[in-house]
């Protein structure tokens, strides 16, 4: 007689299960509520991250254009920054449907001190000009869904006063000292010069995607939104076409973008 093995299976009781989250919840707030933030120091500590150096800098600022357009605003990676700094947070994000054109993301951000929870889903296309992604990029694009819903979804709980004052911090750093003419073309030249160089972009669809006509009249907050612009291509809220070629961008871009409109509730 040949040898079997048998696997066991051990199925917990549905009351069993929420005790033992309900534990883990109940404990989680009375840890949140003896020990509770200190606001200040989660602010200082929150800018003195973002404006650790340029590059980091550089990271937490994203633009993507919207109806002709750029829209700036704080980065996946400065909601991050923010989450670890503000503390007594409890967020997750994971990929809940996957769709024949899209992928459903969903972010929940509870702040457990204060019992305020947001969650949020992202809707992000799997079309391209030759068809379906195959499943790597699905994947990809799972994981930027994933990534932008946990930032909307930290963005709707941390307060805007405290974002926008890192945020600012931030791209203050990215312009540097542009006191004088001589300082401001050095940073401008910088910039444009590193986005032809990663991503093979002209002069031309440069000035475009900032709506100027000529290289000179590019200003320090220009210079935020073309930083925030090669943030958002790394960070997969957007992508070189859809920025700087935006005639020629792949897919349903009218439908898509309806679609993608993020879905914001409070529980």
């Amino acid at each position: 007689m040949e040898n079997q093995t048998e696997d066991l299976i051990v199925v917990q009781e549905s009351s069993i299960v929420y005790n033992q989250d309900r534990a883990n919840i109940d404990s989680q707030v009375a840890t949140a509520k003896a020990y509770p933030r200190d606001m200040k120091k989660a602010v200082t500590n929150a800018i003195f991250i973002a404006t650790m150096d340029n590059e980091t800098a550089s990271s937490c600022a994203y633009s993507v254009p919207r109806g002709g357009k750029p829209i700036t605003g704080p980065s996946v990676h400065l909601a991050r920054i923010l989450a670890q700094c503000w503390g007594n947070v409890r967020i997750d994000a994971k990929v809940v449907d996957i769709t024949d054109k899209h992928v459903v993301s969903e972010s929940t951000c509870w702040d457990i001190e204060n019992n305020v929870a947001v969650k949020v889903q992202v809707r992000r296309s799997i079309m391209t000009k030759n068809g379906r992604m195959n499943d790597d990029m699905i994947t990809v694009t799972g994981n930027a869904g994933n990534a932008i819903a946990y930032r909307n979804a930290v963005c709707n709980v941390i307060p805007k006063s405290v974002i926008d004052k890192v945020y600012k911090s931030a791209t203050g750093l990215l312009t540097g000292d542009i006191s004088d003419e001589t300082k401001l073309i050095k940073k401008r030249n910088q910039v444009v010069e590193g986005l032809k160089k990663a991503y093979g972009v002209s002069e031309e669809e440069i000035l475009k995607a900032v709506g100027k006509s000529q290289i000179e009249y590019i200003g320090p907050d220009e210079i935020v939104v073309l930083i925030g612009i090669g943030t958002a291509i790394k960070e997969g809220d957007t992508t070189v076409e859809q920025s700087f070629r935006p005639e020629i961008a792949t897919g349903n871009s009218k439908k898509d973008n309806l679609n993608n409109a993020n879905k914001v509730e409070m529980l």
